[in-house]
C-alpha cells in the first residue's frame, strides 16, 4: 500500500540569445521569413565549412549566468554533441559538454506566487536530493532552484508536419545561438516548475539577454520528471520521463501533472525502479492532454562527445566579464522589494512598473524630484500605459520624457492645477510634447487659491441650493463633495478643490 509520494523535476530550458548574428556564422539572427533563405555552409554543415564564435555570444552567456547567480569559468570550450535527427544537418550539434562557460548558480522563487498549500516550509515540499542547504530562505518568502549549469550550444532546425502528406525542413533556425539552463531537481510541483521558468524568462527579458517569446519557440522547456514513492515503508524511485519543448507556462503545469499521475499508475502495475542510466523521453500532446513516449536513452554515451576541432579552447578576460557585470545591475523581485520599501507602492503596482526594464527605469526617472511619488505611478499605470496599451505601443515608444509626469505631479500638488485639469494637461501633453506648466499657462488653467474669491462662489452655491442644505442638517454629510463640486464647476475648474471642499464644509457647519 502506498503511504505517501513526492514529485521531483528538474528542468532544461533553452533560451535563444539576441545576438545580430548566428552562433558560429554572419548569418542574420532573427525569428520567422521565408525557409532556408538565412542559411550558408557553416549552419548547413557543408563540408570545409569553418566556424567561428559570433561577437556578443559568450558575452550575453556571461551576462545570464551573473544574473542566474552563477560562477563564470575563466577557461572554457565547445564540444560535439553526435545524434542523427533530419533537422541537425550536420549530424552534430556544437556545445558544451565537461566545461560549461557557466556553473553552480541559483533561482530564488516568490513563495506568493504559488498555490497556498505549497507555500510553506516542511519535508513535504523539500525533495529529499536536496542536500546541503534549505531550500526554503528569507523565513519562508522565496525557494531557492539550484542551477547546475549554462551552457553554449547552437540550436537546430525545425521539422514541419503535414499531417497525412509530407515532413519540410527549415534550416533558418539552425546555427541560431543557444544557451541552457540546467537546474538541479529541486522543485517538487508542476506549478514550481511553471514558475521557475516564468521567473527565468523574466530576469532574462529584463538582461535582454533573449526575447523569451514561448510562441515562437526561443525559449522552450524540457522537464525532467519521476516520483518518490514510500509503499510499506520502503522508498522507491520511479524512472525518470523527460517532457521535451514545453513552450507555454501552462503546458509545463498540465504536462507534469498529467506525468506524474502517470507515472503514479505505473508504479503501482509494475514496480519499476529508478536506473540512473535509462530515461524515456516523453512530448506533449495539447489536444488530448497527455504525454506521448517517443523514444528512449541509456546514456550520454550515445551522443560521443569529443572537443569541437574547429574552435580552440578560449580564456574568459576580465573586460568580458566587466561588460557582463555591468549589464546584470538589479535584478526585478529585488527591484520590487525595494520600491515597496522606498515609496510604499502596492504589489500591484511593483508588478506592473517593474514588468519590463525599460519601465522600471522610466518610473524612478519621473520618481526623482516628484512631490508624491505614489501619484506618479498613477499616472503611468492608469493613464500613460492605458495609452500605450491601447496603441500596442511600449514605454520606448513615448515621446515625452519622465520629466513630463514628475512637473505635472508636481504642479497638481502645488496647486496650480486641479487633479481633473491634469488630464486635460496630459493629453494636450502627449499631442505636443511641451511641459505641463506651459501647457496650463496657454490654457489658462492657473487655479484660484485666492479665499475670498473662492468664499463668493461657495455663498452663491449654497444660496441657490437650499435643499442641500436642508439635507446637511439632516444628517446627509455627502452634500459637501456635491456642492463642491458644484463650486469647481462654476469656477470653471480653477478653484483651489481643497479650499472649495474646506469652505463649503465651514459654511454649512455655522449655518
Amino acid at each position: 500500500m502506498i503511504d505517501k509520494y513526492e514529485i521531483v523535476i528538474g528542468c532544461e530550458i533553452h533560451t535563444q540569445l539576441l545576438t545580430n548574428t548566428k552562433a558560429f556564422c554572419a548569418c542574420e539572427n532573427r525569428y520567422g521569413g521565408m525557409p532556408n533563405t538565412r542559411v550558408c555552409p557553416v549552419c548547413l554543415g557543408l563540408p570545409g565549412a569553418m566556424p567561428r564564435i559570433s561577437k556578443g555570444y559568450v558575452e550575453l552567456g556571461a551576462v545570464a549566468g551573473m544574473a542566474l547567480n552563477c560562477n563564470i569559468a575563466r577557461f572554457t570550450k565547445f564540444d560535439r554533441k553526435h545524434y542523427f535527427y533530419p533537422d541537425l544537418a550536420k549530424g552534430y550539434q556544437i556545445t558544451q559538454y565537461d566545461i560549461p562557460l557557466c556553473t553552480d548558480g541559483h533561482v530564488d522563487l516568490p513563495m506568493a506566487k504559488l498555490p497556498k498549500d505549497q507555500q510553506k516550509g516542511g519535508e513535504k515540499f523539500r525533495p529529499l536530493n536536496f542536500i546541503g542547504k534549505d531550500c526554503i530562505i528569507e523565513d519562508g518568502k522565496y525557494r531557492r532552484v539550484r542551477v547546475e549549469r549554462i551552457h553554449l550550444e547552437e540550436d537546430v532546425g525545425k521539422s514541419l508536419h503535414l499531417p497525412g502528406k509530407h515532413s519540410y525542413i527549415d534550416y533558418n533556425r539552425s546555427g541560431t545561438p543557444l544557451i541552457e539552463i540546467v537546474t538541479k531537481p529541486d522543485m517538487s510541483s508542476p506549478e514550481e516548475a511553471a514558475l521557475f521558468m516564468e521567473t527565468v524568462q523574466e530576469i532574462l527579458r529584463y538582461m535582454k539577454v533573449t526575447n523569451g517569446n514561448l510562441e515562437e519557440g526561443n525559449m522552450r522547456c524540457d522537464a525532467n520528471i519521476n516520483l518518490n514513492v514510500w509503499e510499506d515503508g520502503k522508498l522507491w524511485h520511479t524512472p525518470i520521463s523527460e517532457i521535451k519543448n514545453l513552450n507555454s507556462f501552462r503546458s509545463i503545469k498540465e504536462a507534469c501533472t498529467y506525468e506524474a499521475q502517470r507515472q503514479l499508475k505505473e508504479f503501482q502495475e509494475d514496480r519499476q525502479e529508478f536506473n540512473p542510466g535509462f530515461k524515456v523521453t516523453m512530448g506533449w500532446d495539447e489536444e488530448k492532454g497527455q504525454t506521448v513516449v517517443q523514444r528512449t536513452k541509456n546514456s550520454f554515451v550515445d551522443y560521443r562527445f569529443v572537443v569541437e576541432p574547429d574552435i580552440k579552447p578560449f580564456s574568459v578576460g576580465d573586460d568580458l566579464l566587466s561588460r557582463a557585470k555591468s549589464r546584470v545591475g538589479e535584478l526585478p523581485e529585488a527591484k520590487r522589494v525595494r520600491l515597496q520599501k522606498e515609496y510604499g507602492l502596492s504589489d500591484f503596482d511593483v508588478e506592473t512598473l517593474t514588468s519590463t526594464r525599460d519601465l522600471a527605469e522610466w518610473f524612478e526617472k519621473a520618481a526623482e524630484g516628484a512631490k508624491d511619488v505614489k501619484k506618479v505611478a498613477n499616472w503611468i499605470l492608469a493613464e500613460l500605459l492605458s495609452v500605450l496599451n491601447a496603441n500596442k505601443q511600449t514605454i520606448n515608444d513615448v515621446t515625452i520624457t519622465p520629466a513630463h509626469i514628475t512637473e505635472l505631479v508636481n504642479i497638481i500638488a502645488e496647486g496650480k492645477i486641479s487633479g481633473a485639469q491634469g488630464k486635460t494637461v496630459f493629453a494636450k501633453m502627449l499631442e505636443t510634447n511641451d511641459m505641463p506648466a506651459k501647457i496650463a499657462k496657454d490654457l489658462g488653467m492657473e487655479v484660484v487659491s485666492d479665499n475670498g474669491a473662492i468664499e463668493a462662489i461657495v455663498d452663491s452655491v449654497i444660496a441657490a441650493n437650499p435643499k442641500a442644505v436642508e439635507d446637511f442638517k439632516g444628517g446627509k454629510t455627502n452634500v459637501i463633495g456635491w456642492l463642491t463640486g458644484q463650486v469647481m464647476k462654476e469656477s470653471k475648474g480653477k478653484a483651489n478643490p481643497k479650499i472649495a471642499s474646506k469652505l463649503v464644509n465651514e459654511k454649512l457647519s455655522s449655518l
